[in-house]
C-alpha cells in the first residue's frame, strides 16, 4: 500500500524557487511480504533497497532512485523529489481477540515504531477543533505554519541547517496566538511566544510517538531559534506608534527575503486585508515638505 503523508496531506507545503519540494509517500508492507527467498525477514536496509530496485526498473524515470537513511528518494526531472519511507505492518493482539495494526519504519539499521498517518490525523484534528471553537482559527493556524516554514527556508544557506517541518508545526500548534482577520499580528504574537519558549528549552515532544522531535540543545532547532530572534528584532519597528505601512512591509520583506509584500496594493476605501497591516493607516512621508513616496 502507498499512502500520501506529511506536509502535502497536512496542506502545509510551501513554494520553493528551486523546486526543492519534499513529498512523502509511505510504502506499507505486510511482514510476510518483506522476506527473502529463504523466508528470512528483510533488514531495514534490504527493505529500502527492494523498493529502490523496483523504482529503478521503471523506465519512465530519468534519474535513478536513491536509498537514504529513512526513505527511498526518487528525483524528478522538474526538480522536486518524492521520499518514500518504507514501513512494515505488524498485527498486535494485546491479550484480546481484537487485532490492531502497528507500524515500524525502516530507519537506518533498525525498525522504529512510527505512524506518519497518525501525525496527519493529529494536525487535521487540531485544525478542526480550533475552527469549531472559533470560526477560521484553525485555518489561520495552518497559514501560520506555512509562513513559518517559508521563513525557515527563505535563504539557501538555511535549508540544511534549520529544523524540520513537523517540529515547526508542533511549535506553532503549541504556541498559537490567533487574531481574527490579522494574520500578520497572529504570526508576530505566535513567533514571540515561540521565541520565549525556545530561549528556555529546545526540547520538543513528538505529538504522537514517544520519541522526541528535538532534544534540549538540538543544533537545528537552535539555529531556527537564532534566526527567529533576528526576525523579531527586525519586526520591532511594528511596535512604533507611528509605524507606516511601507515600513511594516519592508520589515516583513526583509524577514522573508522577498519583495512580494512591499509590492502588494494598498487597501482601498478602508478595506482591511488579513496580511501585513501596519499600526498606522498611512503612507511613508519624506522630511522635505511631507511629500508622499513609496
Amino acid at each position: 500500500m502507498i499512502h500520501s503523508q506529511g506536509s502535502y496531506q497536512m496542506r502545509t507545503m510551501v513554494q520553493d524557487a528551486d523546486c526543492d519540494y519534499d513529498i512523502d509517500d509511505g510504502v506499507y508492507f505486510r511482514v510476510e511480504d518483506l522476506r527473502d527467498r529463504y523466508g528470512d525477514d528483510l533488514t531495514p536496509l534490504k527493505a529500502r533497497e527492494r523498493v529502490c530496485d523496483a523504482l529503478t526498473r521503471d523506465r519512465r524515470f530519468e534519474n535513478p532512485a536513491e536509498v537514504h537513511n529513512n526513505c527511498v528518494r526518487q528525483q524528478y526531472q522538474a526538480g522536486y523529489h518524492i521520499d518514500m519511507p518504507v514501513y512494515r505492518i505488524l498485527i498486535e493482539h494485546a491479550g484480546t481477540t481484537e487485532e490492531r495494526e502497528a507500524y515500524e519504519l525502516a530507519s537506518g539499521d533498525t525498525w522504529e515504531p512510527s505512524d506518519a498517518r497518525s501525525v496527519t490525523r493529529w494536525f487535521k484534528d487540531t485544525i478542526k477543533e480550533l475552527n469549531d471553537e472559533v470560526d477560521g482559527a484553525g485555518s489561520q493556524l495552518r497559514r501560520l505554519v506555512r509562513l513559518t516554514k517559508a521563513f525557515a527556508r527563505s535563504r539557501d544557506e538555511w535549508k540544511d541547517r534549520t529544523t524540520s517541518g513537523i517540529t515547526i508545526s508542533r511549535i506553532m500548534v503549541d504556541e498559537f496566538r490567533g487574531v481574527d482577520g490579522r494574520d500578520d499580528q497572529a504570526l508576530l504574537d505566535t513567533w514571540k511566544a515561540a521565541d520565549y519558549r525556545l530561549t528556555r528549552s529546545t526540547h520538543v515532544a513528538h505529538p504522537v510517538n514517544s520519541k522526541d522531535l528535538a532534544e534540549d540543545g538540538d543544533s537545528k532547532l537552535c539555529f531556527f531559534r537564532e534566526r527567529l530572534a533576528e526576525a523579531l528584532e527586525t519586526l520591532r519597528v511594528l511596535e512604533n506608534h507611528d509605524c507606516t505601512r511601507n515600513e511594516a512591509r519592508a520589515a516583513w520583506d526583509k524577514v522573508f527575503n522577498t519583495t512580494y509584500i512591499g509590492n502588494l496594493p494598498d487597501p482601498q476605501g478602508g478595506e482591511r486585508s488579513a496580511f501585513f497591516i501596519a499600526t498606522e493607516n498611512k503612507s511613508d512621508t519624506r522630511d522635505d515638505g511631507n511629500g508622499r513616496y513609496g
